[in-house]
């Protein structure tokens, strides 16, 4: 399955968001006419394909990385949490 025009674009955006003005969901909502929650779908989408990997890998990797933390984060969280509660 080859990228979109689209799925590229997302990926672009990502790679240059650092250096953008303003807030990252107004940006998001101007330049794909969508709302912030469903670009992050779409973006969660992308990040499992092996096109987008190739397309841009150091984005990719970037991002899974950063979403690996928040998910690990989010577990260790809960995981204290349920052991303060005993």
């Amino acid at each position: 399955m080859a990228l979109s025009e689209r799925d590229r674009a997302i990926l672009d955006f990502e790679r240059a968001w650092r250096s953008g003005p303003g807030p990252k969901g107004s940006a998001i909502r101007q330049q794909f006419a969508i709302s912030p929650g469903r670009y992050y779908q779409l973006l969660s989408g992308l990040l499992a394909t092996h096109e987008a990997d190739a397309y841009d890998p150091m984005v990719v990797r970037r991002l899974r990385r950063l979403r690996d933390r928040r998910r690990r984060a989010r577990y260790e969280g809960r995981a204290t949490e349920a052991h303060r509660s005993r």
